[in-house]
């Protein structure tokens, strides 16, 4: 699956579109800038990965500060199963960037 680009993002993320959005940062660069979606930080989703409650079929955005931790998450995601899994290039820096 292609990744999704900060534009993509922002037009799909307001739309309301139907996907699963997972921050994979941890909880305190979460609570201090987030654009939704369920907080799982990285190391919890490589620990917890088989109590994942998702459908795997249905799309996935990943997204944490710069899209390394996120591209990490994707990996181990479609590595367990899940097909439709999309990380936001460059993070939600990319996405500051744009509302500047």
């Amino acid at each position: 699956m292609k990744d999704i680009s900060a534009v993509e993002f922002i037009e799909r993320n307001s739309d309301s579109s139907s996907f699963t959005l997972i921050d994979v940062r941890e909880e305190l660069e979460y609570l201090t800038f987030n654009v939704g979606g369920e907080n799982i930080p990285l190391g919890k989703l490589l620990r917890d990965i088989d109590e994942l409650d998702y459908d795997k079929e249905m799309e996935i955005i990943v997204l944490c500060q710069r899209g390394l931790r996120s591209e990490t998450a994707k990996r181990v995601l479609i590595n367990n199963g899940f097909t439709n899994v999309r990380n936001l290039i460059g993070g939600l820096l990319a996405i500051r960037k744009l509302n500047l």
